[in-house]
């Protein structure tokens, strides 16, 4: 039997924040955490900003690559398909993109719950962790499968 293009990519950007949350999870030894640092309001503000413009700039490199990659598959040939070696690195960018999308919506949410004197919990302090590294994660992962795929032609 063969295995689908692509399912391993799905497989393994579906597993990261999954792993990454279980691991942070039980890293955990409060209940609830303090947003901002030595508890001065509002000191989180320049890390989230900090934080939206790395999962920004995450996703800008890994959109324009797939675009890139997919839009330059017209010129090669296959009648604009790319080769299916192409699939599973493709599916881990394209997690990475929602991955950091997620990472930033979430974190927006959490911090504007937080400001709300809601208590960030160790469930809502994991799932950040585990969205922001799962896309970093799918992003590292996608590029050096992409390249050894590029390499074996």
């Amino acid at each position: 039997m063969h295995i689908p293009p692509g399912i391993l990519g799905v497989l393994l950007g579906l597993a990261a924040p999954v792993v990454i949350f279980a691991l942070e999870y039980r890293s955990k030894k409060f209940e609830s955490y303090n947003f901002d640092p030595k508890g001065v309001e509002g000191a989180f503000e320049p890390f989230l900003a900090k934080y939206i413009r790395a999962a920004e700039f995450i996703i800008g490199l890994v959109t324009g690559s797939i675009v890139l990659l997919v839009g330059s598959s017209v010129l090669h040939g296959q009648g604009g398909h790319l080769a299916w070696f192409f699939a599973s690195p493709l599916f881990l960018l394209a997690f990475s993109v929602v991955w950091g999308i997620a990472f930033m919506v979430w974190l927006v949410f959490s911090y504007e719950e937080y400001r709300h004197e809601n208590p960030h919990t160790a469930f809502a302090y994991s799932l950040s962790e585990a969205l922001g590294f799962a896309s970093l994660f799918c992003f590292c992962a996608g590029y050096v499968w992409l390249i050894i795929a590029v390499l074996k032609l």
